[in-house]
């Protein structure tokens, strides 16, 4: 290992940007697909992970919503979360903040009890095993109608003081986020924090909706937002947090190259960028293997900023923020950040 892949290694992060569903590791699926007597269309793992070739993000989403159906009982969701934590524990990751797609489930008659019950069951054994404390989001599918989303929400009614926040993912081109206006109001009035995925593939103008029809208080990816000079300073100036996913990017052609990805001209702009691993299982690596892809892009003392900036970013009390930024502070001043 070498000294930055060991630096990266012990820096303390948050990660505020991963699918439970995308954790879903290919010997994991075939282990559940066994439990549950779920037929998957692949013979082994290697199979599987050929199939791993995508050219966009609808690629990808067919492919995580068919994986997806292995998922049946709340013993499934609680070992998914739980090997998650354990694979950020190992990144020292201290805290998560963790996407799940319930109506990718209930769509399948899986009860939305199960999947938060069983989440929230695994979510609690990591804290105790691992040390790693955590949150959901709730995730839209935006390429269903908002009434569907509106179902969803009052389904997680009897939950709603063990989620943080809504979000809204899955196919963006030609689902703009003020598809969701109404939902996303409402769930402001619940006490719900709002997050969406903008920017991605969808054009500034849907990071723009983000902003000012969802009222989001951080924002997913939003590479595209760097296409808007008045965009950038805004989101400056606001310190909105982005979440961003550089494996994903590379492996969805979003971005050509590490060497090209944006995230270093977003932290130069002054934006509140964080490294985040999206769906690790699909896109090559958690959350250390993300920060070591764009590295070459960056001093150690912008490392740390991004590390910070993942407390700074995250949906907990601001006495664990600072606690949390000052112990990255403490790592950085004892392995020498440039």
């Amino acid at each position: 290992m070498t000294d930055l892949a060991r630096f990266i290694a012990g820096l303390p992060k948050a990660e505020l940007h991963m699918h439970i569903e995308g954790s879903l590791e290919p010997e994991m699926m075939f282990a559940f697909a066994r439990r549950n007597r779920v037929s998957i269309p692949f013979a082994d793992v290697e199979a599987l992970r050929a199939a791993y070739d995508f050219s966009c993000l609808q690629d990808f989403l067919d492919l995580y919503y068919q994986g997806a159906s292995v998922l049946r009982a709340e013993e499934d969701f609680r070992d998914l979360a739980l090997a998650y934590c354990a694979r950020a524990a190992a990144d020292s990751v201290v805290h998560a903040e963790i996407f799940f797609d319930p109506q990718t489930h209930t769509a399948r008659g899986i009860p939305f009890q199960v999947v938060a019950d069983g989440l929230l069951a695994g979510a609690s054994e990591a804290r105790t095993v691992h040390g790693v404390t955590s949150k959901l989001i709730l995730c839209f599918l935006r390429h269903l109608p908002e009434e569907d989303a509106f179902a969803t929400l009052k389904d997680a009614e009897p939950w709603l003081d063990r989620i943080a926040a809504v979000g809204l993912d899955s196919s963006e081109l030609g689902h703009p986020p003020e598809k969701f206006a109404r939902v996303f109001e409402t769930a402001g009035r619940l006490g719900l924090r709002r997050v969406a995925h903008a920017g991605e593939e969808g054009p500034p103008d849907y990071v723009r909706q983000a902003l000012d029809v969802l009222h989001v208080d951080r924002l997913d990816h939003g590479n595209r937002a760097l296409e808007d000079g008045a965009l950038v300073e805004r989101l400056a100036r606001e310190a909105m947090t982005l979440t961003v996913c550089p494996l994903s990017n590379l492996k969805l052609c979003v971005t050509p190259s590490a060497a090209e990805h944006p995230i270093a001209r977003m932290l130069a702009a002054g934006l509140r960028a964080t490294i985040n691993s999206d769906d690790p299982a699909y896109f090559g690596g958690y959350v250390n293997d993300n920060f070591k892809a764009v590295a070459p892009l960056f001093s150690r003392t912008d490392l740390v900023a991004l590390a910070r900036n993942s407390f700074l970013g995250s949906f907990l009390p601001h006495a664990d923020i600072a606690r949390h930024v000052a112990t990255v502070d403490a790592y950085a001043a004892e392995f020498g950040a440039d």
